[in-house]
């Protein structure tokens, strides 16, 4: 049976790292996500979340960061390891991805990281 966790070296935990991303990366405003990209560190491709409640339950709240923690771990992660870029990513969620399925959230995440975003 392959590995399919989502290891602790791949995830953006402290505060002061999703700070200096916010400040310092690369932002992806595409839709109902905005993403801030940056060249990581030597430790490898990592991602983290940041999902606001918005006014919708936790329930809601709590299916949103498992979409996306399952889009990391299944298709960003492996490709990023696979193309040997580390990019540290950051998806701030919006009020709009409440409604996305997860394929939208999908492609809208593969766009965010694929595409040149605005300094």
């Amino acid at each position: 049976m392959k590995d399919e966790r989502f290891p602790r070296s791949a995830r953006i935990r402290s505060g002061r790292e999703i700070r200096w991303l916010l400040r310092k990366g690369r932002r992806c405003r595409l839709g109902p996500i905005d993403a801030f990209i940056a060249q990581a560190a030597e430790t490898g491709p990592r991602f983290g979340l940041i999902v606001p409640r918005h006014g919708h339950s936790a329930a809601a709240r709590n299916r949103l960061q498992r979409r996306l923690r399952e889009i990391a771990r299944r298709d960003w992660l492996p490709a990023a390891r696979t193309r040997e870029r580390g990019l540290d990513v950051l998806v701030r969620a919006r009020r709009e991805a409440y409604g996305r399925s997860y394929e939208e959230l999908r492609a809208l995440i593969t766009e965010a990281v694929e595409r040149p975003c605005e300094a």
